[in-house]
């Protein structure tokens, strides 16, 4: 019999292929979104253990790649790396099968960071075919087999493609050819910090604007709905509008600047309680629709939660799975210590051990405060808690 992961599993596709709810919420997730929630999964992902993919094709080069394999690995990454086949195996590497530009088709959606070992012609040539945009590409580098230069190709800021070079340079030794004009002339990259900081920045098309007026020396505003710790980097100025500036919050229509950059921290848990047995498209009808009520961008939410029980429940299963959603699960103990005001029902607390599921379950996964009260509709319960995160500036330049 099918677990309810694996039911889940087989309903994701029929689910993302459909549009569920209101033409009205619709229209709310599209401007919120921007494209399928596979893009929140792009993102979340960068957050977790970097996939690095490296190939080099010299025996000089093999023997770099090695050395650069047992550095990232010690760093915690996830390292796979190919060679040449007469130089593969002498130093411990994948020998290449195929062609780079197969190689590189392949690894391109699957990797993190695609690291060359060689002309910088042919990492271009090999991944040119596979550009989706600066949001969703990997990181790529290219190096000279003698580590001398380390040049980020791609995805430098959102990628974290120029971290990624300056650390392979302090391995090999060499210089970190960054091109970035923020980061050649030591100014606030919005978007290499956003990244940093686990926020979404599904605006991309607004970063050049910040960029190019911090560029000409142009002051532009900052609003956060979160504790700042640390000097505003310069450039910046706290304000509450302003014709451009960057925005971070929680909220999809927020907007305080004419031209507002949007920052999302994910740090929203969405609590969910249901009914046995309700339908996957019900379950996230009702969920979006509570968002959406709430002017809360799903771009905020890292993960939902609920009560033990319903662990294998389909639905949220489903749900989760769709929107690249860690799913946390506790016992009606657990729930029951959680400290706060809740809205109590005698039904739920006979029916499951504890008198409210939803809102219990969002402070308890978030380890935070209740922004969104139980809302309650089509047998789905829906709250949502916020962590406490704040912004961090390290110095001025908001550079580390």
């Amino acid at each position: 019999m099918d677990t309810g992961r694996e039911r889940a599993s087989k309903y994701f596709d029929r689910l993302s292929s459909k549009e569920h709810g209101t033409a009205e919420q619709m229209a709310y997730w599209t401007m919120t979104l921007e494209v399928k929630p596979k893009k929140i999964a792009q993102a979340e992902r960068r957050r977790d253990q970097l996939k690095v993919r490296m190939v080099s094709f010299t025996r000089q080069g093999g023997r770099l790649c090695r050395q650069l394999c047992a550095a990232f690995r010690a760093d915690g990454a996830d390292v796979q790396a190919w060679g040449k086949k007469e130089y593969a195996q002498e130093n411990g590497l994948l020998p290449l099968q195929e062609s780079i530009y197969r190689w590189a088709e392949k690894q391109f959606s699957r990797a993190d960071a695609l690291v060359f070992i060689g002309a910088a012609g042919i990492a271009v040539r090999a991944c040119a075919p596979h550009l989706r945009g600066k949001d969703r590409d990997p990181a790529v580098l290219v190096l000279d087999e003698r580590g001398l230069f380390v040049i980020p190709l791609l995805s430098g800021h959102i990628g974290g493609a120029n971290r990624l070079a300056e650390r392979t340079a302090a391995v090999t030794g060499g210089q970190a050819v960054l091109t970035t004009a923020t980061d050649v002339n030591r100014i606030f990259a919005v978007d290499s910090w956003a990244v940093e900081h686990g926020c979404a920045l599904p605006e991309t098309e607004k970063i050049k604007d910040i960029s190019s007026a911090l560029l000409e020396g142009k002051t532009i505003g900052f609003f956060s709905d979160f504790p700042i710790q640390g000097d505003l980097p310069e450039g910046l100025m706290s304000c509450q509008s302003g014709m451009l500036g960057v925005c971070i919050t929680v909220y999809a229509n927020k907007n305080p600047f004419s031209q507002t950059l949007h920052l999302y921290p994910r740090c929203i848990t969405v609590g969910i309680g249901c009914r046995k047995g309700i339908e996957p498209e019900m379950l996230e009808k009702q969920v979006l629709s509570a968002l959406q009520e709430a002017g809360i961008s799903l771009y905020a939410v890292c993960g939902a939660a609920t009560i033990d029980r319903k662990a294998q429940e389909l639905a949220i299963l489903a749900f989760c799975q769709k929107y690249a959603l860690p799913l946390q699960t506790f016992t009606a103990q657990e729930l029951m210590r959680v400290p706060g005001e809740f809205t109590a029902s005698s039904f739920v607390q006979q029916t499951v051990g504890v008198d409210n599921v939803c809102e219990r379950a969002a402070v308890c996964g978030s380890g935070g405060n209740l922004i969104l009260q139980k809302t309650a509709a089509g047998g789905v319960t829906v709250a949502a808690a916020q962590n406490n995160w704040r912004v961090l500036f390290e110095d001025t330049n908001g550079i580390h």
